[in-house]
């Protein structure tokens, strides 16, 4: 019997560390032992490259304005292993994350000597997720991110009301496949019979495939600058301002709380998913919670102003889309600030491809690494890029001390790359400064 939350975390990751089993048939086996939890609340799946947390935290939001109880499933976590699992924002009790994990431990044990094998801890946090929310803690809906991929995410065994997919982009490529078409029949396979698809992907072969998978399961799509649109109005000082357009409502001037021309795509999705809420299955969801939903909405690690004076902003930027995203929101809102970008990242990602973006920025390059397993050295990303003003700072909790007490007026400083990097970052910073 587990007592406390670190046995819990413990007995996660202590046996499945580094493991990756595709397919979808132990979590089927664990959900219908534990009685098909993942049938018991309704859902909304998301998937995508980029997107996927900002617009769950739009939607959830939106409902929660709208009166509604709303759980979250998002990976990875940013600052606590629990904000995983939350209701409402919260995160799960310890309490109540020791009592899940003590109920389906029995099931979990069971696949040990199966020939199906023994749970990913990917797969565990599905089921831990989807027993809460099924068995313990009652919601009204629950918005479920897709962890990789899709079509064999362990998150796949749901039945949503709406399927969202993200922009789509390069990551995860020696899982996924090196073409965005390729990624995007991986992330396709989230869409179900007759349940309705949004999304923002821009490629035209990725497109193609949405379309053909969707036209497959007799799903309708709705495709950002076709069904639905917005328009940039410009930014504010913490925030932006953008109009939105569809066959089921439109809404002029509306505020959003988080930086970025991309963050007004986001909301769109998620706005769209509420007025199909409403438009299909009688959900209560007026024009005040939609505006108040995408002002409030924030989400953790994406664009984040740490501190304004100095100023430091964290972006989890892990992938060519996300880095050519940081730097638009850059330009857009700090167009003559320059300084130092502090990068780390994992050995999985493009950095053959996030490299050339990083070194056409204007500001110093500082190449770092933390205590990680599947970190990329910070000598390989010095040795990669071409830039002039770069160095290497191993210890970055050091590098950070000295550089934050010495800035300049008008100087900044923006650490990029691994969430889990940034993960480590943003509390210390808030110790320091």
């Amino acid at each position: 019997m587990f007592k406390t939350r670190d046995e819990v975390i413990e007995w996660i990751y202590e046996r499945g560390k580094n493991r990756m089993k595709l397919g979808l048939e132990r979590m089927e086996y664990v959900m219908e032992r534990l009685g098909a939890p993942q049938k018991k609340f309704p859902s909304i799946h998301i998937g995508g490259t980029n997107g996927k947390g900002s617009t769950t935290s739009f939607l959830r939001q939106i409902l929660q304005e709208a009166g509604y109880t709303v759980g979250t499933f998002t990976s990875p976590y940013f600052e606590r292993f629990e904000d995983r699992i939350c209701v409402n924002g919260e995160p799960i009790p310890s309490e109540d994350l020791v009592a899940c994990a003590n109920d389906i431990k029995p099931i979990i044990d069971e696949l040990a000597d199966h020939p199906l094998g023994y749970p990913t801890p990917f797969e565990v946090i599905t089921i831990l997720g989807f027993y809460y929310f099924g068995q313990i803690r009652p919601v009204d809906i629950v918005l479920v991110e897709v962890g990789l991929g899709g079509r064999f995410d362990s998150t796949n065994v749901i039945e949503p009301l709406l399927t969202i997919i993200t922009n789509i982009g390069h990551d995860h490529l020696h899982i996924l496949g090196s073409t965005l078409a390729e990624i995007a029949y991986e992330k396709a396979g989230i869409i179900k019979t007759n349940t309705p698809l949004i999304t923002a992907v821009k490629d035209e072969e990725a497109k193609e495939v949405l379309v053909s998978e969707s036209k497959k399961n007799q799903a309708p799509i709705y495709m950002l600058n076709n069904d639905f649109s917005f328009t940039d109005l410009g930014e504010l000082a913490n925030g932006e301002t953008f109009s939105f357009t569809s066959s089921l409502a439109t809404f002029a001037k509306l505020r959003l709380g988080m930086l970025g021309k991309h963050q007004m795509e986001n909301a769109s999705l998620a706005i769209m998913a509420a007025l199909l809420l409403k438009e299909k299955f009688a959900w209560h969801i007026g024009e005040e919670a939609i505006r108040k939903g995408v002002e409030k909405a924030k989400w953790p690690g994406r664009f984040e102003i740490v501190s304004g004076n100095p100023l430091v902003i964290i972006d989890g930027a892990h992938n060519k889309e996300g880095m050519e995203t940081l730097v638009d929101t850059l330009e857009r809102h700090y167009p003559q600030r320059r300084g130092t970008i502090l990068f780390s990242c994992l050995k999985d990602k493009p950095v053959d491809q996030i490299m050339p973006i990083l070194d056409s920025l204007p500001d110093d390059l500082v190449f770092t690494e933390f205590n990680f397993f599947r970190v990329e050295k910070a000598e390989n990303l010095y040795k990669l890029s071409r830039k002039v003003n770069k160095e290497i700072a191993l210890d970055w909790q050091g590098y950070l001390r000295r550089k934050l007490s010495g800035m300049r007026r008008g100087e900044m400083m923006v650490i990029t790359g691994s969430l889990y990097f940034i993960s480590l970052v943003k509390p210390f910073i808030r110790g320091i400064l």
